[in-house]
């Protein structure tokens, strides 16, 4: 476990920040590793560390020890637990976010007289599963044909002003997805998705297609040729920004008898996005719209009509994939559900964020532009994160939906965290982070322990440094 804090695997970074929360309570020689710690603070390393002992019959919170526990640190995706914590407890494990076809006209004869609009219900985890169900329920009640518009509405947030430089860039091109455009009405992640599979024959370009629709709704350059069997498959993707609109730029090979692939890159807005496909999916449903689709920023009428809805994942298993996968979007879409008013941007969503933590005693200073941790101005320590920590283990109701989201390394989706001692893979829960500019950072966990789960043991720690290039 003390390798994965290892100087020599930071060589490689100008700047380091780690914030990571672990917890192993089957010997307290785990502490020992706090003298470390302390060892690499004279190689240039800021650190903040605290370890406590919890016992829920007893009621105690024991101080095993520390190091500047409360010097502030970026947690960068450490801060998804924060997230967490604030979202289950204003919604509950149970709560739903609902998106919905409305309309103010009135249905004659199979006809919509008037805009067919879609409100988005800020659902993390939107798909294009969820939005077929929508056009289905809607063709069951009648419809066949809207005269006037499909109208995207997002008055609840949308677009979100970028304020990271990933996300600004991503505007006009990205090559990953975790940088996709926020809005509550965006789907599939504000990401578009394309199918990429060889041709039958060698020296042929790749078949490509849309991943959730037989209509290519986007521009798709492909450049990716087909190689002989057992070439090997190797495929970069770029999604641009022009006169065309979003362009998908696919390059590289692919073995004729390579398995398809599906490449996933960001939206250049997702609203828009959401427009495509649902119009892709009216059409193959059969039910035309003779206006062209817009987006709004409006919230639908009082006299509008709700037509089709369909409900999210329950908030549980929202938190579970956020947790798990550290999904930016996501994380960030369900941080703007927590703010109030219309039309909400991510520094509202960290201050809701904040203002969970002020009911926390003790917690200190905390500063959030985000839930996903993107933002390299978040702040927090090491005794922050085990107050927070604390706080959840206490909550009987709410605890085992929050500490089902951490990870076990033995299973974590992440393959680096994959490794170490038996001891660590199998008794850690954890969310790491990582952060690469303007600089690196990984995080930790929670792990409950006896009978019944009747403990905790909490051991968090952050580290800053400027370290060589090599």
């Amino acid at each position: 476990m003390g390798s994965f804090f290892a100087p020599k695997r930071l060589r490689r970074w100008s700047r380091v920040s780690v914030v990571a929360t672990l917890a192993l309570c089957a010997s307290t020689s785990l502490f020992a590793d706090f003298s470390r710690l302390s060892q690499l603070q004279g190689k240039g390393f800021s650190i903040s560390a605290e370890a406590r002992l919890l016992d829920a019959d007893a009621d105690t919170n024991t101080l095993l020890g520390s190091l500047n526990p409360e010097r502030q640190l970026s947690p960068a995706s450490v801060t998804k637990a924060y997230l967490a914590a604030a979202a289950l407890n204003r919604f509950g494990p149970q709560h739903r976010f609902t998106s919905q076809l409305v309309s103010s006209g009135s249905i004659e004869n199979g006809v919509l007289r008037g805009d067919l609009v879609f409100e988005g219900g800020g659902d993390p985890g939107l798909t294009t599963e969820n939005l077929w169900r929508l056009v289905q329920r809607l063709h069951l009640a009648g419809v066949r044909e809207v005269d006037g518009a499909l109208v995207v509405s997002q008055w609840r947030f949308g677009p979100v002003d970028c304020i990271t430089t990933d996300r600004c860039e991503a505007l006009t091109r990205v090559a990953n997805a975790y940088s996709a455009p926020l809005s509550s009405a965006g789907v599939n992640f504000g990401s578009w998705c394309v199918n990429v599979a060889p041709a039958a024959t060698a020296g042929e370009p790749a078949r490509v297609g849309m991943c959730d629709s037989q209509t290519t709704l986007i521009t798709i350059d492909n450049q990716v040729v087909t190689r002989p069997a057992n070439s090997g498959t190797e495929i970069s993707a770029e999604r641009i920004t022009d006169e065309r609109g979003d362009v998908m730029r696919l390059t590289g090979q692919i073995s004729t008898n390579a398995t398809a692939r599906d490449v996933y890159r960001g939206a250049g807005d997702a609203a828009d996005e959401t427009a495509q496909v649902l119009m892709g999916m009216l059409n193959q449903a059969g039910i035309q719209v003779r206006e062209p689709w817009r987006v709004s920023s409006t919230q639908p009428p009082s006299t509008a009509q709700r037509l089709a809805a369909v409900d999210s994942q329950p908030l549980q298993e929202i938190v579970l994939r956020i947790m798990n996968y550290s999904n930016n979007y996501m994380a960030d879409v369900l941080a703007l559900d927590l703010v109030e008013t219309p039309q909400a941007q991510l520094r509202q969503a960290g201050q809701a964020i904040e203002s969970y933590v002020q009911s926390l005693p003790s917690h200190g200073p905390l500063t959030l532009y985000s839930g996903s941790g993107l933002t390299t101005e978040n702040r927090t320590s090491a005794q922050g994160v085990n107050v927070m920590l604390e706080d959840m283990f206490r909550q009987g109701a709410l605890f085992p939906s929050f500490v089902a989201a951490f990870q076990s390394p033995a299973n974590g989706v992440m393959r680096f965290i994959r490794r170490g001692s038996a001891t660590f893979q199998n008794n850690v829960m954890l969310k790491t982070g990582t952060l690469n500019q303007p600089f690196a950072v990984r995080g930790g966990g929670l792990f409950p322990y006896g009978a019944g789960g009747v403990g905790a043991c909490l051991v968090s720690w952050l580290m800053v440094t400027v370290v060589r290039h090599t």
